[in-house]
């Protein structure tokens, strides 16, 4: 699996993990991922949207329009009932996979 697959498959959860804070607009989650990875992740808006936009179309987030001070609309996303049942089972796959490589390698994580 290459880094972009792995990253591929992250995306999701990551998003839905976020979204548990707050709305989030499209740019504005961007720029999240950019500062939570440290700058190892570097998402594009034609990476990000189509994701949005289906995780929206099957009912795991929800969307809402923002109109701004200066009169520009800003769509903000929310995750929904249905997305935190589909992000705690993420979250039991990747934990489940960061447990087994931490076994294989005999890692020692310490608490943070």
């Amino acid at each position: 699996m290459s880094k972009k697959d792995l990253v591929g498959a992250s995306t999701i959860p990551i998003v839905l993990s976020i979204l548990l804070e707050r709305e989030h607009y499209g740019y504005e989650l961007i720029r999240k991922v950019h500062e939570i990875s440290n700058g190892n992740l570097e998402w594009s808006e034609a990476m990000l949207y189509p994701v949005l936009h289906r995780l929206q179309k099957d009912g795991y987030l929800s969307s809402r329009w923002i109109v701004l001070e200066n009169g520009r609309r800003r769509k903000y996303y929310g995750i929904t009932d249905l997305g935190r049942t589909l992000l705690n089972e993420k979250k039991e796959d990747w934990t489940s996979m960061v447990t087994l490589f931490i076994n294989l390698w005999n890692l020692k994580i310490e608490p943070q």
